[in-house]
């Protein structure tokens, strides 16, 4: 044309510009846009459009942002279009921004627009991927109320909202429903289908919903592989790892990057080491590169199952091949340094990443407070928590609980409580960890007052906090002398459903013996034969000590018939062969 003297128009520049995008050449299509600005055609809407696509398929979001706010300004003299609010809603899904999706789709109704099928699918699958199931059958339902037909993709993100809030048997009445309005299930539904049961640890399910693809004539793909090995990994099955690999194989399936990342990870979860590594050594002998994902999961396994060397062995394999470390890859490799007390190391990998332009999460900084624990460095672990409110980082209870561990063992109790005090104001959820801190600075302050508030915090959560942790109260209790506290404790934690164990009643034995309340040490005793639990030699030999030395005539003969009561019952021979000398001694420094 332009040979001619004719150059191209509008409508040719678009053609030109859709091919690029139908053939993913997203950045020649950008190219070939900025050369069109230097002629005297001016783009229009479909060009605008063309060219938002491209730049979120190149995840240059902020440019594909600015252009559509421009278009909404009449700056480019044309107005976005129902495509164009469908592409910024589709840009803000992919992000997570959730909120957004819903603004602009606002938006786009006040502003006049009617929306179409497109666009309700679009809002549809932002809240899908955060499995927002109500909010996505909402849209669904104002789909049919605005006198549309749902597509294959409503059914279809439907599906997928269901089973990613963990709703498995609505996700497959929806699918059931496509049938029934003669819709037929693509590759993308079974895929979801899949993803609902796996996900949910529903394997057997899983695996029939393949098995029915393929019945129905439709291949399955490297995408339906990948979901059924991740469900492999959730549900703990080696079998059907290996099972899943093979299918792979008979329909002539070549695994990816993606699907060997699965199957490693799958194989990792259920303990099966040298089998992942194996995977792994596969994947390289096939040219498949391995990426950050891979390494991720390939560190991060290792050091869940503490092989901190081989961890650290594929932290340079990753270098060495200049793959961008991530997140999880930084806070594992700290955590590997910790576990072996390479604090150094641990260190200079945590400043490593915050010069790389990688921001710490919570993650990476809880890993480097017990780092700074292991290390007994109390003074950095207190610095670490400043820098994370500095950075905005909001603490959990895992990091507050190192933070209490650290004030702790630093001989700083009083800020253990402070660190309380703070996570009553974030209303940060108080875990096991965070309470045993708390009653082991409340110990060491001897401080019984908070004592006895934090019982009246725990007592709602007495039947799933653990036995351990309710059992150093109980000490801590007695240990003051606050015997009539650590009894009505004991009370409220059996009447809580909590279950006392063999470690619970020496607690209570001992300090009841050290107030003299004998009458209640031999209650006591009663109480763990009717539970069942058999008292040992000891328990009964500190009794009958107690009468010799400190019991008085008047009531040795009392203890010495509790106790033969309480023998007769155990049948402990032991205790029967033991006893008999002892309470005959009882006898003979009280006659």
């Amino acid at each position: 044309m332009t040979e001619n003297g004719v150059g191209p128009d509008l409508v040719t520049h678009n053609i030109v510009l859709s091919a690029y995008k139908n053939g993913a050449q997203y950045s020649k299509a950008l190219s070939y846009f900025e050369l069109m600005k230097g002629t005297n055609i001016r783009p229009d809407t479909t060009t605008h459009n063309i060219v938002i696509y491209c730049l979120v398929k190149l995840e240059q979001y902020d440019k594909a942002i600015d252009l559509f706010h421009s278009m909404r300004e009449k700056r480019s003299e044309c107005l976005p279009d129902i495509v164009t609010f469908t592409s910024i809603i589709h840009l803000y899904s992919v992000n997570g921004q959730i909120q957004n999706c819903k603004g602009v789709f606002n938006t786009m109704l006040a502003e006049g627009l009617k929306p179409n099928v497109v666009s309700y699918n679009a809002l549809m699958a932002a809240y899908a991927s955060r499995g927002m199931s109500k909010e996505a059958l909402s849209v669904f339902n104002e789909i049919k109320k605005n006198g549309l037909c749902p597509d294959i993709v409503s059914y279809t993100s439907l599906l997928n909202a269901y089973g990613r809030s963990q709703q498995p048997v609505k996700a497959r009445e929806v699918f059931n429903m496509m049938r029934i309005n003669n819709l037929k299930p693509n590759l993308v539904s079974y895929s979801a289908l899949i993803d609902a049961y796996g996900s949910n640890g529903l394997l057997a399910e899983a695996v029939e919903v393949f098995r029915e693809m393929e019945q129905d004539g439709i291949e399955p793909n490297i995408v339906s592989i990948c979901t059924l090995l991740a469900a492999c990994g959730r549900c703990g099955r080696k079998v059907n790892i290996d099972a899943v690999l093979l299918a792979a194989e008979m329909r002539d399936i070549k695994l990816n990057a993606v699907a060997y990342n699965s199957a490693i990870g799958s194989y990792m979860n259920v303990g099966e080491y040298e089998k992942a590594i194996a995977l792994y050594k596969c994947m390289k002998k096939r040219k498949v590169m391995p990426d950050s994902v891979t390494y991720t999961v390939l560190i991060s396994s290792c050091c869940r199952l503490s092989r901190y060397s081989e961890a650290l062995g594929f932290l340079d394999e990753m270098m060495d091949l200049k793959v961008p470390l991530t997140n999880q890859v930084y806070s594992s490799v700290i955590s590997a340094y910790s576990k072996q007390g390479l604090i150094a190391e641990a260190e200079s990998m945590f400043n490593m990443m915050k010069m790389s332009g990688c921001s710490p999460d919570i993650i990476t900084y809880t890993a480097m407070l017990h780092a700074y624990n292991t290390a007994e460095d109390w003074e950095k672990a207190c610095a670490l928590f400043v820098e994370m409110e500095t950075n905005n980082i909001e603490p959990d209870s895992i990091a507050c609980s190192a933070l209490m561990r650290a004030f702790n063992k630093g001989g700083q109790p009083s800020k253990v409580l402070l660190v309380a005090e703070f996570m009553r104001e974030k209303d940060i959820t108080f875990s096991d960890s965070i309470f045993f801190e708390m009653v082991l600075a409340c110990s060491l302050l001897r401080d019984w007052k908070t004592t006895i508030d934090l019982i009246k915090q725990m007592e709602p959560s007495f039947h799933v906090v653990s036995i351990g942790l309710l059992n150093q109260l109980l000490h801590l209790l007695g240990k003051s002398g606050r015997i009539e506290s650590m009894m009505k404790l004991f009370f409220k934690i059996v009447s809580s459903g909590a279950e006392a164990n063999f470690n619970t009643y020496p607690i209570l034995l001992k300090n009841l013996l050290a107030a003299g309340n004998w009458r209640k040490y031999i209650e006591v005793l009663q109480w763990m034969e009717d539970a069942e639990i058999q008292p040992s030699y000891g328990m009964f030999r500190d009794i009958v000590s107690f009468a010799q030395t400190r019991g008085g005539a008047e009531y040795a003969a009392i203890i010495q018939e509790r106790i033969e009561s309480l023998r007769m019952k155990s049948g402990d021979p032991s205790f029967d062969q033991q006893s008999t000398s002892s309470s005959s001694s009882i006898v003979t420094v009280d006659s």
